[in-house]
This record gives C-alpha cells, structure tokens and sequence, in this order.
C-alpha cells in the first residue's frame, strides 16, 4: 500500500524542514514527498530546489492559497505515481513516526472509506480546537480521550488519508475555494460515497502559534478580510448538505451575524460587518466547477 505525501507550503521555511523531516523518519515509509510550493520567496525555493530527487517540487508562480495547494497536489498525487493513497498536511503539521502505519492498519479494517482523519494535537497535547472532529449524526465534538474510531461528518486537510479510488469518483479540491472551507467541502464530499473516519491512533502534532479557534469579532484587521472565503464557501458546502444539515449550517452563520451585530465594543464593526455579508452574498450564486485530473497518466515511477 504505498502513500504519497502532500504538503502544501507558502513562506514557513523552518516548519517546513520540520515536516519533511519528520516524514523522512516516518516507520512506514512515503513512497513520494509531493511540495506544493505556493509562491513562496527565495529561501523557500532554494531549500527545496537543493532537496533534488527527495521530493516532488511543484512551484506555483503565483500564490493561489491552501484549496488551490492541494488541488494541485491531488492531481500531482494522480498524474503522476501509482501509489494507492495521498496522505495530506499542512506545512506545520509534524506526523509522528508510527502516525502513517496507524492510518493504514485501520484501513484495513473497514471494506471502503472516504477519508481517514488523525488525532490533532497542539504542542501542549491538547486538541487543536481549529481541528477538532465532528462525528456524523452528533452536535458534540469527539472527547480528547477518544481510543476508538467515529464516523465523521467532515475533517480538515492536517493529516488527512484518502485512496486513489474515492479521487477517481469525487474529483479535485476547489480551488476558488482559496482558503478555509476547502477541506470540510471535500471530504463532505467524499464521505457521500463511503464513510469518513477519526482515527485516535494516528496522532500528529500541529504547530500553529496559538490554538485559537477563528472568531471575525476579535480576529486582527489584516486577518479579517479572509473572512470572505469563509462564509461564502459555508453557504457553497452548506447547500449541499441533507436539510437537516442546511438547516444547521445557515443557523450558525446566522448567529455570528446577530453576535456581530449587537456584541458590545467591537473593534472596526462596520468593516467586519461588510466582509461577512459580502461572502454570505456571493456564497448564494457561487458555482465553481468541479475538476477531475488527467486520464490520460504519463508515464509513472
């Protein structure tokens, strides 16, 4: 069963080192290390230019954020190995040596799936709460001391394993998504045609700055403009979803607009305001087309 291993950088060379290293002393080998390069400077590119034949290096020429990342790198994965699943991360997740063998052994047990998700643990142990699952058919999250597999409804691209099949079926991650959303969209996605699970055995230490959730009523002005992506390409996944779902999904963005607008002693309100309104707008006539990659394979290693 060999793997290949995406991730998705821009600009985050001293983590990104760190990644690659941790997956070079993976227990269970990669058979191919796939470097989307988003645009990032020159120190970024001359690391990974010297890595030579260690690594697939895909340079983008222009940054077309996370969703266009892997995108790129799903259909690198597709195109060009043979190799029967794609194990995908952030350039600050570091996986843990026995992480890949965990998400393997456990495919074992199941006839098929959409997605394999990892335990993900901030520096302190604690669940990273931007990654915290969501088990399908439950409004409550799955417990820190969780020793068994759970379905879930979705799951994020921090060390994330899905086969070559379950791609031919879905196609590619949506690039326009640009950042936030284009993860839960696809596997959502996925797991319409075969169950997604949570695999506490598969632990991966995510090394963000600081395990915060996002929140547009406290997030800093030079973040907030992002915000955009994200509430429009909820009301894009949100509409696919079952009613119940739909019902949910339209809920809760309802609820950061009323807390938006009558929380007490935001900072800017009226901008805040305007990009969350604007994303929710567009997120109603966004239609972004769904690609497949090449049939037509080159030559394979």
């Amino acid at each position: 069963m060999k793997t290949s291993a995406v991730i998705v950088t821009y600009n985050r060379l001293e983590m990104l080192k760190e990644v690659i290293t941790a997956l070079q002393n993976s227990a269970t080998p990669v058979s191919h290390i796939i470097v989307v390069d988003n645009a990032s400077d020159e120190p970024t590119q001359h690391y990974l230019r010297g890595l030579g034949s260690e690594i697939d290096y895909l340079r983008l020429e222009t940054n077309i954020g996370g969703a266009g990342g892997f995108n790129a790198g799903i259909r690198h994965f597709m195109e060009n190995t043979n190799d029967e699943f794609v194990w995908l991360m952030d350039d600050d997740t570091i996986p843990h040596p026995d992480t890949l063998q965990s998400l393997l052994d456990f495919s074992e047990t199941v006839s098929d799936f959409g997605f394999l998700a990892s335990d993900v643990r901030w520096t302190d142990g604690h669940r990273t709460k931007m990654n915290n699952p969501a088990p399908k058919g439950s409004l409550k999250r799955v417990p820190e001391n969780q020793e068994t597999p759970v379905e879930l409804l979705n799951a994020t691209f921090v060390s994330l394993l899905m086969s070559r099949k379950i791609i031919c079926q879905i196609g590619l991650p949506i690039s326009e998504f640009f950042i936030w959303g284009d993860d839960i969209e696809y596997t959502e996605r996925a797991s319409r045609v075969a169950p997604g699970y949570f695999v506490p055995a598969a632990k991966v230490t995510h090394k963000m700055a600081t395990n915060v959730g996002s929140n547009i009523m406290i997030d800093d002005m030079d973040r907030v403009g992002r915000y955009y992506n994200s509430y429009r390409n909820k009301i894009y996944y949100g509409k696919k979803r079952p009613f119940l779902g739909r019902m949910k999904s339209d809920a809760r963005i309802a609820i950061d607009l009323v807390k938006l607008i009558s929380t007490p002693n935001i900072s800017q309100r009226q901008a805040r305001l305007k990009i969350m309104l604007k994303g929710i707008v567009d997120g109603l006539k966004f239609k972004p087309v769904i690609e497949f990659a090449s049939t037509d394979k080159p030559e394979t290693r």
